[in-house]
């Protein structure tokens, strides 16, 4: 009798049930890594390693540690990273990452901390019944009493129909369905000492890493995760979790529109791919052990490039 073979990845259940294996990622079977193992069929993995603390005592820790994001700029401009450490770039703070950062909240904390941390609508105005403008002097002055970030109906509106797209997308709601939130995991990795806040893992096999985005369409976002270094995050992320735990996860993105019609879409990112990001990354994380070394910080532009193709 032949024993079943064992899927690498198993979602769905019933009649959507998908059993993913190597050879369909471009791996041969029983590939792994040395230095950790895959989580086997059953198996749930111990999320203990993971810290937990508030978001503003995990950026404050950043200028002592390396993240994804900071090794991203780095990657892409070796002098931008270092102006960004030293202070001399300020991080960007708009609507956009509000409302994405408020629908972090909602989908991967729940409501509870949603309605705590975020302060929703508005003064009424006595004369039409309605709220206040956003660009009125009444709101400005009550958002200011708030102590914490205010979201208009408009915006708490895109808040809760993004959420609601996530929770009715078959792969997503299974994902989410249970692990950890925002759990935090420092280390030494590459040289370097390193930190990584993650929007969720799920202990259950298959599941494990799961990041979520917000989009402005997802018909062009496989374009968009390689053209802002999504797959080198997660690549980093994993490492990291690998050398606290010694599992080597799977890794899923969530991905939700910001618009009209708020689909919802899932991937999971190929070992294969993830494979090659992490040693971009330690090769990207090696050149910025001579750039301290050296001093020279360069742009990547310094050569005479050529086009020679439409």
């Amino acid at each position: 009798m032949t024993p079943e073979r064992i899927p690498l990845v198993r979602l769905g259940q019933g009649a959507y049930r998908r059993d993913y294996f190597p050879e369909d990622f471009g791996m041969q079977p029983g590939e792994n890594n040395a230095r950790t193992r895959e989580v086997l069929t059953g198996e749930r993995v111990d999320l203990r390693f993971l810290i937990r603390e508030p978001a503003e005592v995990y950026h404050a820790r950043s200028k002592d540690y390396l993240t994804a994001h900071a090794l991203n700029d780095f990657r892409r401009c070796p002098l931008l990273y270092r102006r960004k450490e030293m202070g001399l770039i300020p991080e960007r703070d708009s609507a956009a990452y509000l409302v994405g950062r408020a629908a972090h909240t909602l989908i991967l904390e729940g409501r509870p901390r949603y309605e705590r941390e975020y302060a929703v609508g508005g003064p009424i105005n006595p004369r039409t019944g309605q709220p206040y403008g956003e660009r009125t002097k009444a709101f400005a002055e009550w958002a200011e009493r708030q102590n914490k970030p205010v979201l208009s109906d408009t915006q708490a509106a895109l808040v809760e129909q993004m959420a609601a797209a996530v929770a009715d997308h078959l792969f997503a709601r299974e994902l989410l369905a249970e692990g950890v939130a925002e759990g935090v995991v420092r280390c030494e990795y590459a040289g370097h000492r390193c930190q990584a806040r993650i929007d969720w893992i799920n202990p259950v096999e298959g599941r494990g890493i799961v990041d979520l985005k917000t989009a402005d369409e997802l018909d062009s976002f496989e374009l968009a995760a390689k053209a802002f270094g999504y797959i080198h995050q997660l690549a980093f992320y994993r490492s990291l979790v690998a050398q606290v735990s010694g599992h080597m996860l799977p890794v899923h993105i969530v991905a939700v529109e910001k618009r009209e019609p708020f689909r919802c879409g899932v991937w999971q990112l190929a070992p294969a791919v993830l494979e090659q990001a992490r040693r971009q990354n330690e090769e990207a994380m090696r050149e910025l052990l001579r750039c301290r070394e050296t001093g020279d910080w360069f742009t990547r532009f310094e050569s005479l490039r050529l086009i020679d193709s439409l």
